[in-house]
């Protein structure tokens, strides 16, 4: 009688293989794969699911690997004047294994922009570069028109610049924890639904822990200002618009707009 020949040279052979296999699917997963995930988490931030058909944020034509690749971003139907760049590599942190992100826009970055994503296995967290107020992320107005009403009414013009300071986010039984503070500046703002150019120029400060949003009004004929918080895991936000004397007429229309209207002020009420 022959011996039976051992199995186990081919078990070993097919696991070196099933692992090659995976090994190198990760190194050459393509870039499209980042563009995927990015669509669905904000799906399910946005509705709770993976269902809802549209994102306000994408990324299209996706080119390279999930490690090293390019896309167009899109806000909407409006499109990041240059492609985004990354490169993702995972690196074990203090506090468990993560991931580090560098994202670089020659239209709209001066320096890459570092995300640093780690989990305990209890609660996740992010935590980002400082983007200084004099090297910030800028963005032309004109994007948010790709988001729909009201934008593609208001059809802004305009500088967005976005600069942050230890700005963070951890995710856990509590919810979603913010840390650090942002700065949005919306500089010689335009819209067609006024003749003064600009109408003005705006910051909204985000500070976290506990979030608080304020707007305040840096210069122009239209005047913003208010205040917002969290409050029962819900955004809060109560403001107020009005023009300077003597413009009243050139803003009406903008007024009408932006709030409810009562007298020569314009109620901004959200949440």
């Amino acid at each position: 009688m022959k011996p039976r020949r051992s199995r186990t040279p081919w078990i070993w052979a097919c696991a070196g293989a099933a692992a090659g296999l995976l090994v190198a699917a990760l190194v050459f997963a393509p870039a499209r794969w980042l563009a995927h995930g990015l669509a669905g988490s904000l799906h399910g931030f946005r509705d709770g699911s993976t269902s809802a058909p549209h994102a306000a944020l994408t990324l299209h034509k996706a080119q390279g690997t999930l490690w090293d690749g390019s896309a167009q971003l899109m806000l909407g139907s409006s499109a990041l004047p240059s492609r985004l760049e990354w490169t993702l590599r995972p690196q074990w942190q203090a506090d468990g294994p993560g991931l580090v992100v560098s994202w670089t826009a020659s239209c709209c970055l001066r320096q890459p922009w570092r995300w640093d994503l780690v989990t305990d296995g209890r609660s996740a967290r992010m935590r980002t570069s400082d983007l200084p107020a004099t090297e910030p992320l800028r963005l032309p107005a004109d994007l948010l028109s790709g988001l729909g009403v009201p934008w593609n009414t208001l059809q802004p013009q305009g500088q967005i610049e976005f600069s942050s300071r230890q700005l963070g986010a951890t995710v856990g039984a509590e919810g979603v924890v913010m840390q650090g503070f942002a700065q949005l500046d919306v500089l010689g703002l335009s819209t067609s639904l006024s003749t003064l150019r600009p109408v003005g120029s705006y910051r909204l400060g985000l500070q976290g822990t506990p979030v608080t949003l304020t707007m305040s009004t840096l210069e122009g004929a239209l005047r913003l200002q208010g205040q917002g918080s969290l409050q029962d895991g819900r955004f809060v936000f109560d403001g107020e618009a009005s023009a300077a004397e003597g413009l009243e007429d050139a803003l009406s229309n903008l007024l009408n707009i932006i709030g409810q209207r009562q007298g020569a002020r314009s109620l901004i009420h959200l949440g």
